[in-house]
């Protein structure tokens, strides 16, 4: 996680350094950056890592998946404009039974994978709390501004954390680790936040978060087709009840758009 963190942080300073971009000095706002770096990046990249030692990465992708459900909640408290309706509750409800489903899934309880299955848990709630207090006092800056403070606060909490838990510390060896984890800092991390903190300040919270329901959707089919992961009806019917969360959430507000429109034509 901190080479991955660190390869993202290089990728933005690069950017940082050709735009010329000034960072924020007001003390707030930095503390703000290092709260969301630590809420929305170094603990759900852990906790995710650790909880995927445990469960297939399908099962990771859909719980990660959860994200918008837990942001509806934390937005309608700590964002004026992002409020909870009778529409984005009965989403909630609906993605929140399919979570049921899906930790269900698990017939072994907290022992062993059920661990695994609340630290991926845990990471989506991390991520619904770092979107919101972005949104709401970091929003006057720019996407790669909010990108590369809160990956520079990340790195250092989770190096200081590697440093203290992991004894000896132990480098990758193989050459493919090496590409697989720039791949995740420059694209992953570097690319995506970019692109995530532009949805938040254009969307707001709850809209940009709405982006990891396609997670479900990747990650089973890439761990069934690439790693040759196993799967019963309750991933399946757990996972389409998670997305039908969000299709019932977006119904009412793509209607009133297309209505808009209509009457302005």
């Amino acid at each position: 996680v901190t080479m991955r963190i660190l390869f993202g942080v290089l990728g933005l300073a690069a950017l940082i350094a050709a735009r010329g971009t000034a960072l924020p000095r007001e003390p707030r706002t930095i503390a703000m950056a290092a709260l969301v770096g630590l809420v929305n990046t170094a603990l759900p990249f852990a906790l995710i890592t650790w909880g995927e030692t445990r469960i297939p990465s399908g099962m990771a992708s859909i719980l990660n998946g959860t994200v918008p459900l837990f942001t509806l909640v934390i937005a309608h408290f700590l964002l004026h404009d992002e409020p909870m309706t009778p529409w984005r509750a009965l989403g909630l409800i609906v993605g929140f039974i399919g979570v049921v489903v899906l930790v269900g899934h698990d017939s072994g309880g907290l022992s062993g994978s059920g661990w695994g299955q609340l630290a991926v848990v845990g990471a989506a709630i991390c991520y619904a709390v770092g979107a919101s207090i972005s949104r709401r006092y970091l929003r006057g800056l720019s996407a790669l501004t909010q990108s590369f403070t809160t990956l520079a606060f990340a790195v250092v909490f989770i190096g200081a954390a590697a440093g203290t838990v992991e004894r000896p510390l132990a480098w990758p060896t193989h050459p493919l680790v090496w590409a697989a984890t720039m791949w995740l800092g420059l694209l992953g991390s570097c690319a995506a936040y970019l692109l995530y903190y532009s949805l938040i300040n254009a969307w707001g919270a709850t809209r940009a978060s709405l982006v990891t329901y396609i997670f479900p959707v990747v990650g089973l089919i890439l761990g069934i087709v690439i790693l040759g992961e196993g799967t019963d009806w309750r991933m399946f019917a757990g996972a389409a009840m998670v997305v039908g969360g969000i299709v019932i959430v977006n119904a009412q507000p793509i209607a009133a758009a297309i209505d808009g429109r209509s009457l302005r034509a």
